[in-house]
């Protein structure tokens, strides 16, 4: 599940559409979903869904709007799951990333999601997302309300390490930092 639902306000403009190299951000997230396996790919936009979905070549991917994008990631969450089927029986878990995480490589996801448990990346010192949660966490996943997404169930899951994964792009400096180390 990628989610691209927020407004970009401290950058200015969509960061769904910006550029690295060829592709934009969430083209890029998309692409680095699929050749990790990852299938369905479910996209959840939400602020300028019409800019971003009509500025997006994003191939067959289940694309969900989020009308209640404002109230933070947790809305995101929890809309994608539906999408994936709560109850679906060929479900096995989810992969929760974000658009803004140019780090996040293919070979990152398969790590994460080789496990029957929750599984974190880590950078700065911390858990966070790109994060797996097998199935039996979809009600949890359910209950998330507000901004900090899933935060408190990766705060003790076990992780991987994501270089550079504390980059995400929120800012001008830090699309900067992206387009040097990526393209």
């Amino acid at each position: 599940m990628v989610l691209a639902a927020g407004a970009s306000q401290r950058l200015g403009e969509p960061k769904q559409l910006v550029r690295l190299g060829r592709e934009t951000l969430l083209e890029r997230a998309v692409r680095v979903a699929r050749e990790a396996g990852c299938s369905p790919v479910v996209v959840v936009v939400g602020a300028e869904h019409g800019q971003v979905l009509g500025n997006s070549v994003l191939g067959n991917v289940v694309t969900v709007i989020n009308d209640e994008w404002e109230e933070g990631m947790a809305s995101s969450i929890r809309l994608g799951v539906q999408a994936l089927g709560f109850a679906a029986s060929d479900t096995e878990g989810v992969l929760l990333m974000t658009c803004d995480q140019p780090a996040v490589t293919a070979t990152h996801l398969v790590h994460l999601t080789r496990w029957a448990e929750v599984k974190a990346s880590r950078y700065a010192g911390k858990n966070g997302v790109p994060a797996y949660f097998p199935k039996k966490y979809f009600a949890k996943l359910m209950e998330l309300k507000g901004d900090a997404g899933a935060r408190e169930l990766l705060a003790d899951a076990p992780s991987v390490e994501l270089e550079n994964g504390e980059l995400d792009v929120d800012t001008v400096k830090d699309l900067q930092r992206a387009r040097e180390l990526f393209g």
